[in-house]
């Protein structure tokens, strides 16, 4: 199904998914772009963000709003001031780390769209569980074409 040519999403129409200690503030989803992207605010928590993984499916590019980020880009952890754009093609390995003290906000966007679903499908878990089992965690990844690989050094 076709996308409307032009669709339009004010803040009180985004929906809002949490999960894995993040929120997602969903702009548009894969049902908004009839699939081709998705666009949401990811806010993390200090010393927060998620294991190093990669995906089979999409490419994901952030654009921080507020402080600093850092990301594991070329086997080491590399500092990003705001609004510095950063892309990670499918198949790399990636992550980010909020070492603000104050939360992190930052749009990013996957190409193709559904990564919302993958979220809201980890947030169903956490709900479900507390702590989550992350056996479960891993089997919604792998539904997604997501792979979490052995976890960067930390350096500071």
């Amino acid at each position: 199904m076709e996308p409307p040519l032009i669709t339009v999403r004010t803040p009180s129409q985004n929906r809002q998914i949490e999960a894995v200690g993040d929120t997602m503030i969903l702009h548009l989803g894969a049902e908004d772009t009839g699939g081709r992207f998705s666009m949401w605010t990811e806010i993390t928590p200090p010393g927060g963000g998620p294991p190093p993984h990669y995906h089979e499916n999409e490419d994901e590019w952030f654009w921080p709003i507020n402080g600093e980020a850092e990301f594991w880009i070329s086997d080491q952890w590399t500092r990003v001031p705001p609004k510095t754009a950063v892309y990670a093609a499918r198949g790399s390995i990636h992550t980010f780390r909020n070492p603000n003290p104050e939360p992190l906000e930052m749009l990013i966007q996957t190409i193709p769209g559904g990564f919302e679903n993958f979220f809201s499908e980890c947030a169903a878990e956490f709900r479900r569980t507390s702590p989550p089992n992350l056996d479960s965690i891993i089997k919604i990844s792998a539904r997604y074409g997501i792979y979490f690989v052995d976890p960067p050094k930390r350096t500071h």
